[in-house]
């Protein structure tokens, strides 16, 4: 409580405050005194409540697709044309309605053409009100469509829908805050729009213009029964204007749930992607054997590039992209019959989970409701997205992509930002409906162990190439060079150089490795996973303890070879160990690879025997 009084705002926005309620109150005061009659009043009343409602639907239904283009569109000329649209704002009213008399005026053409009607009338009322109102709701609604997340209309492509269904049914519910806001100001500033009407349509009379002439006439005490009229109707609407509907409970039969059907031969992709960003260069192409791909990478190395290129909501610049039945590349994403989930669920506003999962085009109810069932999302069909917890929300998005027979799922980090058993959890229930449904999918990760469990096929990235690409077998147990080591999470990777055939010297440790052919005092990269450093009591190599986590499944020590080579050991055995203990340790020859230093070789693949990754 001392805090908000010490702090400015209060008091800032409370003077600004009384500055504007301060000449209400002195009006509303002086009402006691009692209001002279206005003959006349009612029907500039309704002119101006009529003609505002007029401008405003002809406001929203044109302006809207508008503000949708400008927010959508690039360049010096987008920006040009939203100045441009701008200007009615920084114009005084009176110059607005001088400006339209050049248009609309009995002498120009359009003024022939409508024999007049253009001016003094109804007609030129709204028109004038157009003019000055459309500028806000314009920009209000723009700024909504801009704050749009961009992956609900890539996730409504991807379900079928194409541009006008995605901008009536995604980007227009997504932005209907900022549209409602535009649109009540454009009302608001059609109801009291006085200078440009005064020029371009003096009769009949609006109430602003109403009140201008009774002042002109009478005087200020001549002016109280038009102004309290717009004050309270102005408020009426702004009142309206803020009261929300309720949400809609309706509760849902849930139909029949068939299994979806299943194929024996789910498609197996077959893609060559070139791209260029800016200064980022991709080019990614692989012919896979199997319907379940990864492709893994750190954050920039072109993962979600490369599944956007997959999906049609980027364009390739050449290559092609296949099944073995169907050419997909020269397919909108809308007709490509494929499910993506996005990085974060993307999930509609104002949709319940089941009008989310059946959201898609040519989505089965039945199918919808087996997915639901099957993801554990039972009970949960009339919940808002604000009412579902991040692992629900995953499922959603999983259920509606599947919800439409994909044939083939992408899925860009799905589990990303989820608690460490919510993530785990999710990885299970998608292994196995990806077993039991027959599921093709391309799911994007940076974790090693995601994409053992969820591909049979993984593709290593790095800046837009790939460095590896094959079963999973063959990636973990013979990794091409120390980058993709690096990327697989093999922990001990060090420098060193070559004494033997069969010796290495890393950081003054001689180590046993398997140096082929490699000359001596050719410097090499070498690795070696953490579960396969044996702690033995006859062991070659004598380390001195550092440290000793235990991550509750497994400890993982670190420990000092002579002093001055760091390892990190995982072990799963019920130790006794103290911080600084001597200990003695193995390092098998055969689970330890070796490539030489990049730059210093032309072949990078390993000379050593692969490194073994344990089986899922």
């Amino acid at each position: 409580m001392l805090a908000r009084a010490r702090s400015p705002l209060p008091w800032l926005g409370g003077l600004l405050a009384l500055y504007l309620l301060a000449p209400i109150v002195a009006f509303v005061a002086r009402l006691h005194t009692g209001v002279s009659s206005a003959p006349g009043v009612r029907s500039a009343l309704l002119t101006s409540l009529l003609t505002a409602t007029i401008s405003a639907t002809a406001i929203a239904v044109l302006g809207v697709p508008l503000a949708y283009l400008l927010a959508r569109a690039r360049g010096l000329g987008s920006r040009l044309l939203t100045a441009l649209v701008a200007l009615p704002l920084a114009l005084p009213p009176l110059m607005s309605g001088l400006l339209l008399l050049y248009v609309l005026g009995p002498d120009t053409i359009a003024g022939r053409i409508f024999d007049g009607e253009l001016t003094d009338t109804r007609i030129g009322i709204v028109l004038a009100q157009i003019f000055v109102a459309a500028p806000f709701l314009i920009i209000a609604a723009r700024a909504a469509f801009v704050a749009v997340d961009p992956a609900l209309e890539d996730m409504a492509a991807a379900l079928g829908h194409g541009r006008l269904s995605r901008f009536w049914r995604v980007a227009v519910p997504a932005a209907l805050p900022g549209i409602g806001a535009g649109l009540l100001l454009a009302w608001l500033r059609s109801f009291g729009e006085f200078g440009a009407t005064v020029i371009l349509a003096y009769h009949p009379y609006s109430l602003p213009v109403f009140t201008f002439v009774q002042f002109g006439e009478t005087g200020l005490p001549a002016t109280m029964l038009p102004i309290a009229v717009a004050l309270a109707a102005a408020l009426s609407v702004l009142l309206l204007a803020g009261v929300r509907a309720p949400r809609r409970r309706r509760r849902r039969v849930v139909p029949a749930m068939p299994p979806p059907a299943s194929s024996q031969f789910p498609p197996v992709l077959d893609f060559a992607l070139v791209k260029h960003l800016g200064a980022f260069s991709l080019r990614v192409s692989h012919r896979a054997s199997s319907p379940r791909l990864a492709l893994l990478g750190a954050s920039g190395a072109g993962k979600t590039l490369t599944l956007r290129l997959l999906a049609g909501l980027t364009a390739t610049e050449t290559g092609h992209i296949r099944t073995a039945s169907r050419a997909l590349h020269d397919l909108p994403t809308e007709r490509r019959g494929i499910g993506y989930v996005p990085q974060q669920p993307a999930l509609l506003p104002r949709r319940t989970v089941w009008r989310q999962i059946t959201f898609g085009v040519g989505a089965q109810p039945a199918l919808a409701a087996w997915w639901l069932t099957s993801l554990g999302l039972d009970g949960l069909e009339n919940r808002y997205p604000d009412e579902l917890s991040g692992g629900q929300q995953r499922r959603v998005a999983i259920a509606r992509a599947l919800a439409i027979e994909p044939g083939v799922l992408l899925l860009d980090e799905p589990f990303s930002g989820l608690d460490a058993p919510v993530r785990d959890r999710l990885r299970r229930e998608l292994r196995c409906l990806q077993r039991e449904n027959d599921l093709s999918t391309v799911i994007v990760t940076h974790d090693p162990e995601e994409a053992a469990l969820l591909a049979d096929e993984i593709i290593v990235l790095e800046e837009g190439r790939v460095l590896q690409a094959g079963s999973r077998e063959s990636v973990f147990q013979s990794p091409r060079s120390p980058q993709v080591a690096a990327l697989l999470g093999i922990a001990n990777t060090h420098r060193a150089s070559i004494i033997a055939s069969d010796r290495i010297l890393s950081n003054g440790v001689e180590i046993g490795a398997p140096a082929g052919e490699l000359p001596g005092g050719t410097e090499v990269i070498w690795c070696v996973r953490p579960e396969h450093i044996v702690l033995s009591g006859q062991g070659r190599y004598p380390a001195v303890l550092l440290d000793d986590a235990d991550l509750g499944f497994i400890r993982e020590l670190t420990v000092f070879l002579e002093d001055s080579l760091q390892l990190t050991v995982r072990t799963s055995e019920p130790l006794q160990l103290r911080i600084g203990q001597t200990l003695r340790v193995d390092i098998p020859l055969e689970h330890i690879a070796v490539w030489p230093l990049p730059g210093r070789a032309r072949d990078e693949t390993p000379v050593s025997a692969p490194v073994a990754y344990p089986p899922i």
